[in-house]
C-alpha cells in the first residue's frame, strides 16, 4: 500500500554565500518551517567554469538553499528572492513535489 502523498513546492536557490543570510531572512520572515543549505562544488554559467575554493576568499563560493513548503507560503516569496538575485549571482527554480509527511512542511 502506498501512503498518502501531499502536494508541495520545492524551492532551490543557488546563490553566492555572502547573500545566504539575506535569503534565509526572507524565508524566516515568511514563517517557512525549515530549509537545508549545501555547498555548491562547481558549475558552469554559460561563459566560464567555476569551482569552490579556487579563490583567495570564500566570498565567491556558491551555496544551494533548498526548502519545501506550501504554495501559499512559497509563491509570495518570489518577488523578494527576485530582488535579491538582481544584486547577487544566483539561480532560482521551483518545482512541484509530493511528500510523505505533510506535518514536516
Amino acid at each position: 500500500m502506498i501512503p498518502d502523498l501531499h502536494d508541495k513546492l520545492r524551492l532551490e536557490l543557488i546563490i553566492e554565500s555572502p547573500a545566504l543570510r539575506r535569503a534565509e531572512d526572507i524565508l524566516s520572515e515568511a514563517n517557512v518551517h525549515g530549509w537545508t543549505v549545501l555547498p555548491a562544488i562547481s558549475g558552469f554559467d554559460g561563459r566560464r567554469r567555476w569551482s569552490r575554493g579556487t579563490d583567495i576568499s570564500t566570498a565567491t563560493d556558491m551555496v544551494v538553499l533548498i526548502c519545501v513548503g506550501d504554495e501559499n507560503i512559497l509563491l509570495p516569496l518570489l518577488s523578494k528572492l527576485h530582488t535579491l538575485l538582481k544584486r547577487h549571482i544566483g539561480v532560482l527554480d521551483i518545482m512541484k513535489v509530493q511528500v510523505l509527511r505533510d506535518a514536516e512542511f
